[in-house]
């Protein structure tokens, strides 16, 4: 990557500046991030080995579950440990470093956009088409779409990074944000981000509108599905479950939405943070729970392996 000056100093690393809090509070939120962070790794964890110790859970939709953890667990550990870092020190990361986080976060952010949209058709076949769904959705299938929503994420961020490496940066070398994200970058730019920015903006309508507007049909076909049973604990439980589920996917697109695609309308750099959190810290947080961890299926499975792993030690 071609490195710009500032008089006869090249840039080498970007300073995080994070969040703008008085000093004596980065303790405190180092500890509610890290608490948070934690909360984040288990959860996801928890999830994993479930699906993967119960034969029970190995259907489309665990295996979909399982992949969906395992993704949030590296795209938040992609970023956050950065993020804590910034409240105990100056958080510096090199240009090389800082278009790396960048793919890898970006990348998985963009897996989980197809991801989402794969799990909410799994839900829509299996709820409308009950007795076809073992056919429509078999392993290979079932893989098949898993590895697309994988592949599609790494190509499609593959392509901007490539855009961005081709900039040159020259001072300021302070990124106003706490990761290395596409908007703070091109902001440091001394060369024409246009191209970039042109191709991140039709990259991101496409691969957030189209996943997030199948979402929405998938949830509205099984609302219509839904209400054709009568009215009763069934009924509500899958009302409630709809709902849970479409407010977590709606902050995640949504968040994504204002940032990437319409970034002029966020007019405070601390707005933008608050944005950022809720893609990068909240949604993961929230989606085992939504998801999978009040789950019957989910608890039952766990509670046989702790049982099984207390009597290993008894024995």
């Amino acid at each position: 990557m071609e490195m710009a000056s500032i008089g006869n100093q090249t840039i080498t690393e970007f300073v995080l500046l994070g969040f703008y809090v008085r000093a004596e509070l980065h303790l405190l939120l180092f500890i509610v991030f890290t608490v948070i962070y934690t909360s984040i790794i288990l959860g996801n964890m928890l999830i994993i080995v479930a699906v993967v110790s119960s034969q029970r859970l190995h259907t489309p939709m665990y295996f979909f579950l399982a992949n969906l953890s395992f993704l949030e667990i590296l795209y938040t550990s992609s970023v956050v440990p950065k993020m804590l870092e910034g409240f105990l020190q100056e958080a510096a990361i090199s240009v090389a470093g800082c278009l790396l986080q960048f793919f890898i976060f970006g990348s998985l952010a963009t897996a989980e956009c197809f991801l989402l949209a794969v799990m909410a058709y799994d839900r829509y076949l299996a709820i409308c088409y009950p007795l076809r769904y073992p056919l429509l959705m078999g392993p290979r299938w079932c893989l098949g779409l898993v590895v697309i929503a994988w592949l599609s994420g790494f190509m499609v961020d593959g392509l901007v990074v490539a855009l961005m490496a081709q900039l040159r940066f020259c001072g300021p070398n302070h990124i106003d944000h706490f990761y290395c994200d596409f908007m703070p970058l091109m902001s440091l730019a001394c060369s024409d981000p246009s191209v970039a920015q042109m191709t991140t903006f039709i990259l991101s309508v496409v691969c957030l509108t189209v996943p997030f507007g199948l979402i929405l049909t998938s949830y509205g076909r099984i609302v219509v599905a839904v209400l054709r049973v009568p009215a009763g604990a069934s009924r509500r439980k899958a009302f409630s479950t709809c709902s849970s589920h479409l407010a977590v996917v709606s902050t995640f697109y949504g968040s994504l939405m204002v940032l990437y695609i319409a970034p002029s309308a966020v007019h405070s750099q601390l707005l933008t943070k608050v944005f950022a959190l809720l893609y990068t810290v909240v949604t993961p947080l929230f989606n085992p729970v939504i998801y999978t961890l009040r789950n019957k299926e989910v608890q039952q499975a766990l509670w046989r392996l702790l049982y099984v792993k207390q009597t290993e030690t008894i024995d």
